[in-house]
């Protein structure tokens, strides 16, 4: 009964148009004051400031300014311009820089919506002046843009290592590395394929000079996803402290080496940081609130028994999770999915022996996936409302995109080494 009023007022709650923390919290209280009325108010407040107490935390707002940096400068400009001249004359070449350089961009913001925004634009004019229609189009951008969410750093992995708790951010950004890079190749074949089927027509081969140049020009802004990856994995530094070292790099390239940036645009970036990480941070603690309610209340316990007596083995519960998170993520925005979800799915995986960095990946790796699907997905709307196009114009486009997601989902599933490879060479075990 507990899980009814919780998924009851939850849903309410979301049709009504309520904010998301508001359904979490009203549920938490309902909960508490109908089923365990013991449990005293100040529990509550004590746990929304367990909640955004986590160290992990003090990536986010980080790696969000970061990447609000070198969005206002002229770093992601170089980035893209390098893609673009090392694949846009290939077949479906612009097509498959697009996707590198949501890729690439993935390494710098973590968040799909400011891949979407800072990849899309400079893109979407190339793609339709050599033919590719508005619904194609978009729908390879709003999918691509997803891909930010496996290459580190992701603040949906964040959000997942704070959830379970224990688990190593460093060997969990490692571990999204592999299935990101999958679906770059899986995407890439798809549009060298389409492009062939419907003649769409090569950009012109760029010289050796300007290859040489425009490589040159990029460099320092390849140099962050290099600082990233290659500082934790080299133990360096951990994943937070190379938050702050993205900040620095990031700063010292915009500011000082190609004084892009002036102190309005600072102050700009620093406040779209905070009403970001202001967001994040009420949406975590009220996070915490619910799982201190569902823990409280038995559900996971429930749930694992029913699993263990149903005998669907490790395989067979990792497939309802996908199942659990894809669907969920169709209707909401993916932290809040993950903040309620991974507490009641995280016990009951390791009681069955499963990789708490492959299942953090699998859950990744939905968030993604539910952000470009229908009703709710974000980057629809957020394709929508920068493109000026409708939302039934872009989901005609997405369907081939989240075959392809579903077909890697699997390919995870049944092949762990696929996201844990990488952890083991780098880590160990």
């Amino acid at each position: 009964m507990v899980s009814v009023v919780i998924i009851g007022i939850l849903f309410i709650c979301l049709i009504a148009g309520f904010p998301m923390v508001v359904g979490m919290i009203g549920s938490s209280i309902a909960a508490i004051l109908i089923f365990f009325p013991k449990i005293s108010m100040p529990i509550l407040m004590q746990n929304l400031v367990t909640g955004i107490s986590s160290s992990t935390l003090l990536a986010v707002p980080m790696y969000i300014l970061a990447a609000e940096i070198m969005c206002s400068g002229k770093s992601g400009e170089k980035l893209f311009g390098a893609v673009r001249i090392l694949l846009g004359h290939l077949p479906g070449g612009v097509a498959v820089a697009s996707i590198g350089s949501c890729t690439l961009f993935g390494a710098i913001s973590g968040s799909t919506q400011a891949t979407l925004v800072a990849v899309g634009r400079p893109m979407y004019g190339q793609l339709r002046k050599i033919g590719y229609t508005p619904s194609h189009a978009l729908a390879m951008l709003a999918s691509s843009a997803n891909i930010a969410l496996l290459i580190p750093p992701s603040i949906c992995m964040i959000m997942y290592a704070i959830c379970g708790k224990g688990v190593s951010l460093a060997e969990l950004f490692i571990a999204g590395v592999v299935p990101g890079i999958l679906l770059f190749v899986f995407f890439s074949i798809y549009e060298i394929i389409t492009a062939r089927i419907k003649h769409i027509p090569r950009t012109a081969k760029p010289s050796a000079k300007e290859v040489g140049k425009t490589l040159k020009e990029a460099i320092l802004p390849f140099g962050f996803p290099v600082l990233i990856l290659g500082g934790i994995y080299a133990g360096w530094f951990s994943p937070t402290e190379a938050a702050a070292v993205a900040v620095a790099y990031a700063f010292i390239l915009e500011a000082i080496v190609y004084r892009s940036m002036k102190v309005k645009e600072f102050c700009k970036a620093a406040l779209s940081t905070g009403v970001t990480t202001a967001t994040v941070f009420i949406l975590v603690a009220a996070g915490q609130v619910l799982s201190f309610v569902i823990s409280y209340a038995g559900i996971p316990q429930s749930i694992a028994s029913a699993v263990i007596e149903s005998n669907m083995g490790a395989t067979g519960f990792l497939f309802v999770v996908a199942a659990c998170f894809f669907v969920s993520c169709m209707f909401v925005d993916s932290i809040p999915v993950i903040l309620i979800l991974v507490p009641i799915f995280f016990p009951i995986a390791t009681s069955l022996g499963i990789n708490e960095i492959h299942l953090g990946v699998l859950v990744t790796l939905q968030a993604a996936i539910g952000c470009i699907t229908p009703p709710f997905g974000c980057n629809i709307f957020t394709a929508s409302a920068i493109f000026d196009q409708s939302f039934s114009t872009i989901v005609k486009g997405l369907w081939p995109y989240v075959v392809l997601f579903v077909a890697t989902t699997v390919l995870i599933i049944v092949f762990p080494d696929i996201s844990l490879s990488l952890v083991k060479t780098a880590f160990g075990g």
